[in-house]
C-alpha cells in the first residue's frame, strides 16, 4: 500500500486531503501540524510527504529539512497559499520535490503525489540495485517481515547511526548491511566486509587496524587495516561477537575518538560508520563477561533484527527461483523445472539454517538431478537412511550424471566434500581446511565460490 503523510494545521484542509487521497487508493495519514507529521514521519515513514507550508512553530521548511536528514528518498510536496509563491521556489531549492498552490486542482493533486512515489520507488530501486552490486547477487524477497526490514533500513540508512544487526546464522545479516549501505549518505564510498569469525584472534588487531613494516614477524610491508581503508565509507563487522575484549576495547576507542592506532605506528584518524552483526545474544555475553557493556550500548544505537526463513516463508518460492536461475547457469543446464508439490514442501520446512541451508539445498539438486527437473522426490531422496541429518546437510551419494558438463559434475562433487566438512568441523575455518589439507585462505576462497560461508 502507498502510504502518504498529510500534514496540515487546518482540519478542514486535512479532511478534504484525505477523502481526495484515499479515492485514489492511497494510504493516508493525518498531522495536525509540523511536530505531530515529524513524529508520525518518525513513527511510520511514509512513501511521500505532503505539508502545508505556513503553519505555526515547526512549519513546512522545518518539516522539509527534517524529513531529508532522516530520509532523503522520500519527495516532500509543498502545499501554498496565494502569494507566497516566493517562498515555494526557495523551498524547491532547499530539496522538495513540488509545490502546490491552494486551491488545488484534486486531480493534479493525485497526479502530483503519484509521481512523488514513483519517484521515491526508483530511488529505491537504484539503492537494491546498489545493494545486489555490492553483494554480487540479487536480493529476494516478497514476505511482509522482509518488507517491513527493508523500509526501516530505507528509514536508518541516512542517518549516520550504529546500527547493530542481529538474527540467526544465515538469515541475511550480510543483506542487511549492505543495503544499509547502499541507502546511505556514504554509498558512492567504500563498504568494506569484516568476519570476525573468520579470522584468528591473534590476527584480529592487525586486521582490523593495519600495520607498519616489521612491526611482528612476517609484516614485511606496511597493511591498512579495514578501518582505513572504509575511510568515508561503512565498516560491516560480521560476528563482532566473537572478538576478544582487547579488541572490543580498541573498536571502542575508534568509536569514541575516530582515532586507530596500527600495530607498531602511531594514531591516525578515520571517518567510519560502523554496522556490526551478530548471532549471539550480547546482553547475555554482558552479563557472561565476554562482551564490554559500554562498546555494547555504543553499538546497540539502532537495533534491527533480520528475521529467520521460517517467519517469511512467502520468500522461499522467489528465493528457489532465483537460487535455480543462478546455479543453473554456473552448472551450464538450460531451463530447470522445479515441481509445485517441492516449493510447497520447502515452505513447511523449518530451514534451522536459514536462507544460506535452502540456497546450499537448491544447488544440491540442481547438481543430481538427471533430467533438469527438481521434484519432490529428489529432495526426499537426499534424506533417506545413511543421509548425515536433513536434506540440506547431506553430501550427495552419486555423480549428477552424463546430462551435465564436466565442470558442473567437478564443482558438484567439490562443494558437497566441502559442505559436509564444513558442518563437521562446526563451520571451524581452520579446522575444516586442515581436514582437506588445503590452506585456509583457499578454503575461504571456495567457501564463498559455493555460498557456503557466513552471511
Amino acid at each position: 500500500m502507498r502510504r502518504v503523510l498529510v500534514i496540515d494545521d487546518d482540519a478542514a484542509i486535512r479532511f478534504t486531503l484525505d477523502a481526495v487521497l484515499s479515492d485514489a487508493d492511497l494510504d493516508v495519514t493525518l498531522a495536525d501540524g509540523g511536530a505531530a507529521g515529524i513524529a508520525a514521519f518518525e513513527d511510520k515513514g511514509a512513501d511521500v510527504v505532503l505539508t502545508d507550508l505556513a503553519m505555526p512553530n515547526v512549519d513546512g521548511m522545518a518539516v522539509l529539512r527534517t524529513i531529508h536528514v532522516q530520509d532523503p528518498s522520500v519527495p516532500v510536496l509543498i502545499l501554498t497559499a496565494h502569494g507566497s509563491e516566493r517562498v515555494a521556489v526557495a523551498a524547491m531549492k532547499a530539496g522538495a520535490f513540488d509545490y502546490l498552490p491552494k486551491p488545488f486542482d484534486p486531480e493534479e493533486l493525485v497526479l502530483t503525489v503519484l509521481r512523488g512515489i514513483e519517484t521515491r520507488a526508483l530511488r529505491m530501486e537504484n539503492a537494491r540495485l546498489r545493494t545486489q552490486a555490492s553483494l554480487g547477487r540479487p536480493i529476494v524477497g516478497e514476505s511482509p517481515a522482509f518488507k517491513r526490514l527493508l523500509d526501516v533500513i530505507s528509514r536508518v540508512a541516512p542517518k549516520d547511526v550504529t546500527i547493530l544487526i542481529t538474527g540467526e546464522s544465515g538469515a541475511g545479516k550480510e543483506v542487511a548491511a549492505a543495503a544499509i549501505h547502499a541507502h546511505s549518505r556514504r554509498s558512492d564510498k567504500a563498504f568494506i566486509r569484516f568476519n570476525a569469525a573468520a579470522i584468528p584472534a591473534e590476527l584480529a588487531e592487525s586486521e582490523l587496524f593495519g600495520h607498519t613494516k616489521g612491526a611482528f614477524t612476517g609484516a614485511q610491508s606496511a597493511r591498512d587495516g579495514y578501518f582505513q581503508q572504509a575511510h568515508m565509507g561503512t565498516l560491516f563487522i560480521d560476528e563482532i561477537g566473537e572478538l576478544p575484549l582487547p579488541i572490543q576495547a580498541k573498536i571502542l576507542r575508534a568509536m569514541q575518538s575516530g582515532e586507530v592506532q596500527p600495530v607498531g605506528g602511531k594514531p591516525e584518524i578515520v571517518d567510519v560508520r560502523l554496522v556490526a552483526a551478530t548471532n549471539r545474544d550480547l546482553t547475555a555475553e554482558v552479563k557472561a563477561g565476554r562482551f564490554r557493556e559500554d562498546l555494547y550500548y555504543r553499538l546497540n544505537v539502532v537495533p534491527l533484527r533480520v528475521p529467520p526463513l521460517r517467519e517469511r516463508a512467502e520468500d522461499i518460492e522467489p528465493l528457489v527461483a532465483a537460487f535455480v536461475r543462478t546455479y543453473a547457469e554456473r552448472y551450464g543446464m538450460g531451463r530447470v523445472e522445479v515441481e509445485p508439490n517441492l516449493v510447497s514442501a520447502m515452505k513447511t520446512h523449518p530451514w534451522p539454517g536459514n536462507v544460506r541451508e535452502l540456497e546450499n539445498t537448491v544447488a544440491r539438486l540442481l547438481a543430481l538431478t538427471p533430467n533438469d527437473k527438481l521434484t519432490l522426490a529428489l529432495w526426499h531422496s537426499l534424506a533417506e537412511p545413511g543421509a548425515q541429518s536433513s536434506p540440506g546437510t547431506q553430501m550427495p551419494s552419486a555423480d549428477p550424471g552424463p546430462s551435465h558438463p564436466l565442470r558442473a559434475r567437478v564443482e558438484a562433487f567439490e562443494r558437497s566434500i566441502i559442505s559436509a566438512e564444513f558442518e563437521a568441523a562446526q563451520k571451524n575455518q581452520s579446522e575444516t581446511a586442515r581436514r582437506l589439507g588445503v590452506s585456509r585462505p583457499a578454503l575461504i576462497e571456495k567457501l564463498h565460490k559455493y555460498g557456503l560461508h557466513e552471511k
